[in-house]
């Protein structure tokens, strides 16, 4: 059920084709074959990036155009690879011949700059050659989905609003109850803002906001409240707007109308709207509900409110939590994960009629553990409990607690495009961002710091985005928080946590590009994986990595961990000795916490890698070929107590942006001549 992202993927594409290549094109100027070649890409890459839009939309039903997008993706990933190979070798270039230039040999003085030039080496030409056949390689497969681009009939089509494209219509939300299900869930937030309304507000306009992530009963509150008998006595009128993805201030302003006067209103000028609304709400009580805000401009909303004055109550519902700090709530209402016993009454109220299941036992245990899967999600066990309505035997109810929500028919199951919705509203760098975290496992908490770190790794930091941001991970992880993406730990307030539901959504979008080995299952990755992640087990065994058999160009290598329990873990020699030094394009890669004491020199071959971490180890030393990282920008060495050393020639590491060795007090001294990096802003 997996669906190409073609924004996040437009994002990359521009990338490659930006500065990246014209790097490269500098750098072989002078090559006859590499030159064309690379003059090529720079040529196709735009004509595939402008039917971009048009495959999105016809991957859904044409399996010709979805497989076109995958290997288009697959295709990306080698082409930044293949660049990141040059600008390795560049770098390694430009380090040499900086180190011969820095040398006061009278010898070396003698000799011709020509004899002495870095571009004049052996290992210079060598590299070059050995890149023909990978880059002409590349230029086959561009021309190749040229071709196929045509046969599948994919053609550049105008840009649409990113709201609206490839979506149906959504059903709007309404004031009225199902008058069927009994509401449970809630009452602590209903009693508080029943009371706040009923209270004066002759000083101005109060604005109350309910925010949460999809599918959390934003819409199922405000009801309830809209709709209490006290309410109804309180105010001289009330209105309820669905706002949805097209904030119209007419087009709101002409519904609240309409509601007051139960008159069709035909003007069109806004004006006119606002003067005629202040008049029929002068010196009356009014409450407004506007549901499902998605517009985050301060300006549209104070154009909005303008007609109102004292006696108006506004409750706003959202998921973002920017748009509750623009209307500027006396109160905000943040949601969290109902209780399991209210969510197994909603699931039962669906599911079979009844409030609970005294009297459905044959149903009891398997509904419980449905319910669990729900994780608190309302919408969820809603969803899953109106497919059951019609079932009467247990074992389909098995079948359903088996299956990924995900597999569900999706007109039947409304939680899908629910939670879908919310990452279609995304910009597309964070599509990206959100995407990659799909290798975070279920429940695991995580830190601000530690993702931002890997999304540095991976390149998702991208200053193009928001050139006016310096700290561009905090922004976009902070956006991704105020969305509802991340949700705040209750065990840990200093950590952050994914929605099982949340998380199977990244899973959707991030396709076979992420994988990660979760419960018992014998698992085997697609060829097309680039991103992995495990569950730290006592004994990591040779067994367990079959699942990377298939795995040739994997980035992301990540083992979690859910406690720092002592015995430490072990790992398997396999890993160091045979997997890691064939996994030559990893960029990301963690042994974090396990018993090492020790690790091969085998890094001179890992060119592409960004972030290392070893904390929590109980290695001695780090191998010198570690030093030939020259793209390396996070070192993580915390807790490494054994640590005695760094390599002596870290000064080499010149992308070296954060080392962190906080509890590595074992290090008798630091590298001579590291105040070189100058690109380090923690140690």
């Amino acid at each position: 059920m997996s669906v190409i992202g073609e924004a996040a993927l437009s994002v990359f594409l521009e990338l490659l084709g930006g500065k990246l290549l014209d790097s490269a094109l500098n750098f072989v100027a002078d090559h006859k074959q590499l030159r064309p070649q690379l003059k090529q890409w720079q040529s196709i890459l735009p004509d595939i990036q402008a039917v971009l839009d048009d495959a999105e939309e016809k991957q859904i039903k044409n399996e010709g155009v979805k497989k076109w997008l995958e290997d288009l993706q697959d295709l990306a990933y080698d082409v930044d690879d293949i660049l990141d190979e040059f600008a390795y070798e560049e770098l390694r270039l430009k380090l040499k011949k900086s180190q011969a230039e820095a040398s006061t040999s009278k010898v070396r003085k003698l000799i011709p700059t020509c004899c002495t030039s870095s571009n004049f080496t052996p290992t210079f030409f060598l590299f070059k050659n050995s890149m023909i056949p990978k880059v002409k390689e590349i230029t086959a497969r561009l021309n190749s989905l040229t071709t196929r681009r045509s046969s599948l009939g994919l053609s550049e089509i105008l840009s649409q609003a990113p709201t609206s494209k490839g979506k149906q219509p959504r059903l709007q939300s309404t004031s009225v109850l199902d008058g069927v299900v009994e509401y449970v869930g809630r009452h602590k937030e209903k009693t508080e803002m029943i009371e706040f309304l009923k209270g004066d507000n002759s000083n101005g306009v109060s604005v109350l906001s309910i925010v949460g992530m999809g599918g959390m009963g934003k819409t199922t509150l405000a009801q309830l409240v809209y709709n209490d008998a006290t309410i109804n006595q309180c105010f001289h009128h009330k209105a309820w707007v669905c706002v949805s993805d097209n904030f119209d201030a007419i087009a709101i302003t002409k519904a609240i109308l309409q509601s007051i006067t139960s008159e069709s209103c035909d003007y069109s000028n806004l004006d006119l709207l606002q003067v005629k609304l202040k008049e029929k709400l002068f010196g009356k009580r009014f409450l407004l509900v506007l549901d499902d805000i998605w517009n985050e401009n301060y300006n549209d909303w104070t154009i909005l409110r303008s007609p109102f004055g004292a006696g108006t109550h506004i409750i706003v519902t959202t998921r973002l939590q920017i748009v509750s700090s623009i209307v500027d709530p006396l109160k905000a209402f943040h949601l969290d994960k109902l209780p399991e016993d209210d969510c197994l009454s909603i699931f039962a109220q669906h599911a079979l009629k009844a409030r609970n299941f005294d009297g459905y036992l044959q149903f009891k245990e398997i509904g419980e553990k449905i319910v669990r899967r729900c994780n608190g999600l309302p919408l969820a066990a809603k969803a899953i409990g109106s497919l059951l309505r019609t079932v009467t035997y247990p074992g389909k109810w098995e079948r359903i607690y088996e299956s990924e929500i995900w597999n569900l028919p999706e007109e039947q199951c409304g939680i899908i495009p629910a939670l879908r919705l919310s990452y279609h509203h995304l910009p597309s760098y964070l599509k990206r961002c959100f995407a990659y975290c799909s290798i975070l496992p279920k429940e695991y908490a995580f830190e601000e710091e530690e993702i931002i770190l890997l999304w540095r790794a991976e390149g998702l930091l991208q200053q193009k985005a928001m050139p006016q941001i310096k700290d561009l991970g905090n922004q976009y992880f902070q956006d991704l928080v105020s969305r509802s993406f991340f949700l705040t730990s209750s065990k840990d307030k200093s950590r952050f946590v994914m929605h099982d539901l949340i998380n199977d959504l990244a899973q959707v979008v991030a396709g076979e590009i992420c994988s990660k080995l979760e419960g018992d299952k014998k698992w085997k990755f697609s060829n097309r994986t680039r991103h992995s992640s495990y569950i730290v087990g006592t004994y990591d065994t040779a067994k367990k990595f079959e699942a990377f058999d298939q795995v040739n160009s994997l980035r992301t290598f990540l083992p979690f961990k859910f406690a720092s329990d002592y015995p430490l873990p072990f790992l398997t020699n396999f890993v160091l000795v045979d997997l890691l030094p064939r996994l030559g394009y990893l960029r990301m890669l963690s042994l974090s916490g396990y018993w090492i004491t020790e690790l091969p020199d085998v890094f001179e071959n890992s060119k592409h890698l960004r972030y290392l971490n070893f904390s929590n180890t109980l290695i001695e030393c780090l191998p010198d070929s570690l030093c030939t990282l020259y793209h390396l920008e996070t070192l993580l060495l915390r807790r490494c107590r054994q640590l005695q050393r760094l390599p002596s020639k870290m000064e080499n590491l010149v992308n070296l942006h954060y080392l962190d060795i906080r509890g590595a007090n074992s290090i008798e001294r630091i590298p001579f001549r590291i105040d070189k990096l100058t690109n380090l802003q923690r140690c």
